[in-house]
């Protein structure tokens, strides 16, 4: 979705990363792997929560969750990706639009 995202002229960039729970650090090695996982190609950014920041705490966050940050970087919208599955063309377009209307977003 990156890289369809790059191909929109927004108000501000669009940048999609993973943050892993902190006490989650077993699993950073295959996380965000392309496929199969262990191609060791990360196709995201990813990030280590910790506990003295805890965002996943913060933006009330469960496994899955992509969370859209308005120009504040307050929480707007969290899309879960196990309820809404991206190989459905319904739910990839939701999450495009949220995407996209989050950086056109006047702060």
């Amino acid at each position: 979705m990156q890289h369809d995202v790059d191909t929109v002229t927004t108000a501000r960039p669009i940048k999609i990363f993973g943050i892993n729970e902190a006490g989650q650090e077993a699993g950073n090695g295959v996380i965000g792997n392309g496929t199969p996982p262990s191609s060791g190609i990360r196709t995201i950014p990813w990030l280590q929560d910790l506990p003295r920041t805890n965002v996943w705490h913060a933006w009330q966050a469960t496994w899955r969750d992509v969370i859209v940050l308005d120009a504040d970087n307050k929480v707007i919208v969290i899309y879960n990706l196990t309820d809404h599955d991206l190989g459905v063309p319904a739910n990839y377009q939701a999450l495009r639009t949220a995407l996209i209307d989050a950086a056109q977003a006047t702060p």
